[in-house]
């Protein structure tokens, strides 16, 4: 009597059903979006190998100087070098690579449903409860449906990253819209403003703390799930950290887990610093 009642609920069957009809039926479909995702990444890519390291720490060093401050310029400047000198500066622009395919993904996805969710209570009603959904689900599970439709490799990491990144960006992205004060927007419609122009020219920079607020969110979860999906053999400092687990190698592995520290601090205090006043003490 303690014993919960055993009752069959084949629900892990239909589950397999569907995922095998899925493979089969929309294969031509999933050909066409690995094709999409991968041309970008590869490029983006090569380009990041093919441009000189001292190159890209100039471009870091001089973002960072005009969106942020000084500090966080040294800052990028020397963990760049650090990067550099500890040997993972190739996987860390294959890392980087897939991160800002996922995060342009992500925004192109998450940014006009965040709207949208604003825009109507209706919307953010049907999303609200499949963003808790992909919110609450353990990261590890996006990796099985981005295999059995993607296959292995860094395509089915960008799908997994993507799906586990964009709700920060849908959920602030709605937020920065219904914070703006309702008297700006009745002023707005007051001058005869179209609803385009309350969008574009009212309601979006008054946001934009709020919205650089999800895509800073949105780039350091596409950060971690890009470690986690070396499970799938994804390229990268990922792989590197899983490599120095599988033996035992501790030295390897906090090398390639600082690395991602230290691009995680970089992006994070640039991405922070966009539409906030700059700090140049």
């Amino acid at each position: 009597m303690f014993d919960f009642p055993e009752i069959f609920f084949p629900l892990g069957e239909w589950i397999n059903i569907v995922v095998d009809w899925l493979t089969l039926t929309l294969a031509p479909v999933f050909d066409v979006i690995t094709n999409i995702i991968r041309t970008p990444l590869v490029s983006i890519e090569h380009f990041l190998w093919w441009v000189p390291w001292w190159v890209i720490l100039a471009i870091f060093v001089a973002v960072a100087w005009k969106i942020a401050s000084w500090k966080v310029a040294l800052f990028a400047g020397l963990g760049l070098i650090f990067i550099g000198i500890v040997g993972v500066w190739d996987d860390t622009m294959t890392t980087l690579a897939i991160v800002v395919v996922s995060v342009i993904v992500s925004l192109l996805v998450g940014i006009p449903l965040g709207i949208s969710a604003a825009k109507s209570d209706r919307v953010y009603g049907v999303l609200r409860p499949i963003l808790d959904f992909m919110q609450t689900m353990p990261a590890f599970v996006y990796l099985i449906p981005a295999v059995f439709f993607f296959g292995l490799g860094k395509v089915p990491a960008v799908v997994a990253t993507c799906i586990y990144a964009v709700p920060p960006c849908i959920r602030l992205t709605n937020l920065g819209i219904r914070q703006v004060p309702a008297e700006t927007v009745e002023a707005g419609r007051a001058f005869g403003t179209t609803s385009r122009q309350l969008l574009l020219k009212i309601q979006l920079p008054l946001a934009i703390p709020t919205i650089m607020a999800g895509i800073n969110q949105t780039i350091m979860m596409a950060l971690a799930m890009v470690v986690i999906c070396s499970m799938i053999g994804t390229a990268g400092l990922g792989l590197e950290v899983l490599k120095g687990i599988q033996r035992l190698d501790l030295g390897r592995a906090f090398i390639a887990g600082i690395s991602i520290v230290v691009m995680a601090i970089i992006l994070d205090r640039i991405t922070q610093s966009v539409g906030t006043p700059r700090d140049n003490s």
